[in-house]
């Protein structure tokens, strides 16, 4: 019998063994952690990369190349089958509105549309940006599509973390005599 051919009657799912359940069961007591120290304790054991005492691997190697996160255009997405069924004819279509209908979080990231599912009703609407199919359902519908223009210096990635923050707007430094 092969790995491949283990079905669920044959045993493919064994049961976990439940620890903690009296001296009896064959673990009990300490539940196979031995007594004592780090690793008996929940949440025990050495922290994520180290590796006692040697320089860790991710700080050993060199830091180089280039990191898409810094410079990643983000986007709030929305597809155009949501909009036929969130809209009536003749409405616009813009990011305070998809935020009322909850199709969107906020308005920090710039909108992009979709093309994924039909659309029947004739939208304007107003997005940073549109994909290929997306264009072509709307304008086939009747619609218009409003092309917003992006401000790529408008909102960075923090390098140090990762995380998206916006930057603040219109701050004016004082000049110091």
């Amino acid at each position: 019998m092969m790995i491949h051919e283990i079905t669920k009657i044959v045993g493919a799912h064994k049961r976990r063994m439940r620890v903690g359940r009296g001296e009896s069961s064959g673990r009990g007591k300490t539940s196979g952690r031995g007594t004592k120290g780090g690793y008996s304790r929940a949440g025990g054991g050495p922290a994520f990369g180290s590796e006692g005492g040697n320089m860790p691997l991710f700080r050993r190697l060199p830091k180089r190349g280039f990191n898409n996160n810094y410079f990643a255009q983000r986007f709030s997405v929305v597809n155009v089958g949501d909009l036929d069924r969130f809209y009536q004819d003749g409405q616009t279509v813009n990011a305070a509105s998809l935020i009322t209908h909850k199709l969107i979080r906020d308005e920090r990231y710039p909108v992009k549309v979709l093309g994924d599912g039909p659309l029947q009703r004739k939208l304007t609407v107003v997005a940073a940006k549109f994909s290929k199919q997306a264009g072509e359902k709307i304008t086939a519908a009747g619609g218009t599509m409003q092309l917003l223009e992006l401000d790529r210096n408008k909102d960075k990635v923090n390098p140090k973390n990762g995380r998206f923050r916006p930057m603040a707007k219109n701050v004016k430094k004082s000049a110091k005599r």
